[in-house]
């Protein structure tokens, strides 16, 4: 069934696409579909549509990479508005300290639980046991050996303290320009500082400043109401490119990731929602929604931003002050599907290969996998120089680990989708718990039944 209607070519499989986006469009104009039920119906849509016509479908990917440039568009202004704004409205800048420490500590105790899932849902599947490693494609791993060594040397031409002293922007517009998202949060908070020092609040710049961010959150609907024809484009060519043939060998492995991120999801993310600060757990999942959608289609979470602060504050309640703070680190910071990913690849490998790990490689796991969350690795291809670095330092020979990264390289999309989903809801998760408890949370919001 996979790529059977590839013979037919591009004009029905357009006539088709065309004909979704008329549905998308009926459904949301003349059904009034809340939007979240638009994008799942179109992921669900997108992702059948290109199965059944296979590399045909690849030619709609320019409408999702519009999709993503739209959004991408807004996560600089955003992050700039949304956390000057959110100084000011804080009024007091000792409030940063507690919002700060609390946030990291939070991110820092679900990931925790993410390496520790990650590594039971290995000991658990076994997705490594009797898989043909060597059958890795050669110009995965030849393109993957170009990564590694991109960067190494990025690494080596850096200290920890470089890497530190990298967020104080020694140009705020040119980080901006960049898109450099840790200095542009320094900058962003010292000029809302500064803003309050100068006793300019309640002045012409602070309304300035919240009317823009107010302003960039009303563009951010506005581009969201083109979410179910992007996911459609992007996932028709996710599943038109890859199809399911990549899981001969993986099967196991993508069934345990999806396992263990939906548990650390629902178990992790719905303790802190439900238990910890006493909220309705199905309230704040319709509310992300969005958000998770948009997520799980363009496996990005500093794309999923914009979106992700406008559910947090118009769906949940939470303050713009604290979503401003608090979502732009954790879409930096908080990568607990990675950490969790990191964990049970690592089990993969040592399967794979027959090692036998004991306490002490358990615990460079879970070092590692803590590392790569609170960014000690802000490099290009973090991830996987990581997981290959975790790998030999398991006991697994250098080339075995990049045999094996490399098997899974050509299928990673798959899985990073599962992983951004993972982080973003997190993201809003640890937002909507520290808002709770700061006294920034209405929940008057959060609690209703319908959304908007």
């Amino acid at each position: 069934m996979e790529g059977s209607l590839e013979g037919l070519g591009a004009l029905p499989f357009w006539g088709i696409t065309l004909g979704a986006f008329v549905l998308f469009y009926f459904l949301g104009s003349v059904l009034k579909f809340p939007l979240w039920l638009r994008v799942l119906i179109a992921l669900l849509v997108g992702g059948f549509v290109g199965y059944l016509f296979g590399d045909v479908a690849a030619s709609v990917k320019p409408v999702g990479d519009g999709f993503v440039k739209l959004i991408r568009m807004l996560i600089i202004p955003l992050i700039f508005t949304t956390i000057v704004a959110g100084v000011i409205s804080l009024g007091d800048p000792k409030r940063l300290g507690s919002l700060g420490v609390r946030t990291i500590l939070l991110y820092l105790c679900t990931t925790v639980f993410a390496v520790g899932l990650g590594v039971l849902a290995g000991l658990i599947v076994k997705p490594g046991v009797n898989v043909d490693y060597a059958a890795a494609d050669v110009s995965a791993q030849s393109d993957l050996t170009s990564r590694l060594e991109t960067a190494a040397a990025a690494s080596q031409s850096q200290t920890a303290a470089d890497k530190l002293l990298d967020i104080i922007p020694a140009n705020p517009i040119e980080a901006m320009a960049d898109g450099n998202i840790l200095p542009i949060i320094f900058f962003s908070i010292l000029f809302g500082i500064g803003i309050i020092a100068a006793k300019e609040g309640e002045g012409p710049v602070g309304k300035v400043m919240e009317s823009a961010a107010e302003a960039v959150l009303k563009i951010t609907h506005f581009v969201m109401l083109l979410a179910p024809y992007g996911v459609y484009a992007l996932m028709a060519w996710v599943m038109g490119t890859l199809g399911l043939g990549v899981l001969d060998n993986l099967a196991k492995l993508a069934v345990a990731l999806y396992i263990a991120c939906a548990v650390h999801i629902l178990f992790v993310y719905g303790g802190l929602i439900r238990v910890v600060v006493g909220l309705p757990l199905i309230r704040f999942f319709s509310g992300i929604l969005d958000a998770m959608s948009t997520a799980y289609s363009t496996a990005s979470s500093s794309a999923t931003l914009p979106v992700t602060i406008s559910n947090v504050n118009k769906n949940l309640g939470v303050e713009k002050s604290v979503a401003g703070a608090v979502l732009p680190i954790g879409a930096t910071v908080n990568m607990d599907g990675t950490s969790l990913y990191i964990g049970l690849v690592a089990l993969f490998a040592a399967q794979a290969v027959g090692l036998d790990l004991g306490t002490a490689e358990y615990l460079a796991i879970g070092i590692a996998a803590v590392g790569v969350s609170i960014g000690a690795a802000g490099i290009p291809s973090a991830s996987l120089f990581l997981a290959v670095g975790v790998l030999t330092t398991i006991g697994v020979s250098e080339a075995d680990a990049i045999l094996i990264i490399a098997l899974i390289f050509p299928f990673d999309r798959l899985l990073d989708m599962m992983r951004t989903m993972t982080n973003v809801t997190g993201d809003a998760a640890v937002a909507t718990t520290v808002a709770k408890w700061e006294g920034a949370l209405d929940e008057e919001v959060f609690r209703r039944a319908e959304k908007e």
